[in-house]
């Protein structure tokens, strides 16, 4: 929060947060409208996304598995496009539950095609191949409702898909953390399922957990968890196969009242200075949060690919 255009001191943000703005100045504005629902939005939904992508990771039992790659993100950007569109054609007001929802719904039928195709495909470098086809399709529908949209849904629409932590007011925060929050819960209150899971369905089944309900479960709550953030910030890339991978790698360790924790932390440094990047190293011009994510991320990914194979030989 010290860092920008106008440089705040460290002591003056305690004294800022501590008043609580009561001292109406130029720099409380900034830390408080400007600068604090952003770093509160950079680590929420960023610890969202490591999230949702650790529970990918133990449905498809492959560290492989995100919400970027499997296509969700881009569902749910599809599904946030079309709604955008049709409400502000009609200058109807579109507020932040009617994006979470229109998010959820994309995010849930790019997992149910997702699903559908790993009943049948179990190779994993098919299973990418078919998320990343759906990625392609939802993205030309978006663009073929972008081509009949007026000018200005189409501004509003291409600010919002650069991917952006920008622009929340803490009442943004508090729903979404609110959401967040009732996601982070269920996960840890199903923390034993979900370490019986990691040892193989059938370890899990002997181990009294219904497998049937279990499963789409953990793909409901992955897909409440990924929605939440296109919503708000739109999509954001690599950060929930990189994140999880690299904790557990870090802790080698895989027990999930460990993992669950760490995860939703180190993605939410990883987003903060992410953003700090995006928003500082060119400034005053901004990156998409997703142009920084893609550098450091997708690294990540191509040495898990080549590690994996390494290992399969």
């Amino acid at each position: 929060m010290c860092v920008g255009s106008v440089p705040i001191s460290p002591a003056k943000i305690f004294g800022i947060l501590l008043h609580l703005g009561r001292h109406s100045s130029q720099e409380s504005n900034i830390v408080l409208q400007i600068r604090l629902p952003r770093v509160i939005m950079a680590a929420i939904l960023g610890g969202s996304l490591s999230l949702s992508g650790f529970l990918l990771q133990t449905y498809f039992q492959n560290p492989i598995a995100g919400p970027f790659v499997l296509g969700i993100s881009s569902g749910a950007k599809m599904t946030v496009a079309m709604t955008m569109i049709f409400f502000l054609q009609r200058g109807i007001s579109f507020g932040s539950a009617g994006m979470i929802l229109s998010s959820f719904a994309g995010a849930i039928l790019s997992t149910l095609f997702i699903l559908a195709v790993s009943q049948k495909i179990r190779h994993i470098g098919s299973l990418l191949v078919a998320g990343i086809m759906i990625g392609y399709i939802t993205s030309a529908v978006t663009d073929f409702f972008v081509a009949f949209a007026q000018d200005a849904d189409i501004v509003n629409l291409h600010n919002w898909s650069k991917g952006s932590f920008a622009g929340f007011s803490l009442s943004d925060c508090a729903t979404a953390g609110a959401i967040v929050f009732f996601a982070l819960l269920s996960v840890f209150l199903l923390a034993k399922p979900i370490g019986a899971f990691q040892l193989g369905e059938t370890y899990a089944r002997t181990m009294g957990v219904n497998t049937k309900l279990f499963r789409p479960v953990l793909i409901l709550l992955s897909s409440i968890l990924s929605a939440t953030v296109t919503a708000f910030a739109g999509p954001v890339s690599f950060v929930g196969i990189a994140v999880p991978f690299l904790t557990k790698s870090l802790l080698q360790t895989s027990k999930p009242l460990i993992v669950i924790p760490s995860s939703f932390l180190a993605g939410a440094v990883f987003c903060l200075m992410c953003d700090l990047i995006a928003r500082s190293i060119f400034a005053p011009m901004e990156l998409s949060i997703s142009t920084v994510t893609s550098i450091f991320g997708a690294p990540v990914v191509i040495f898990m690919l080549v590690s994996r194979r390494k290992t399969q030989k």
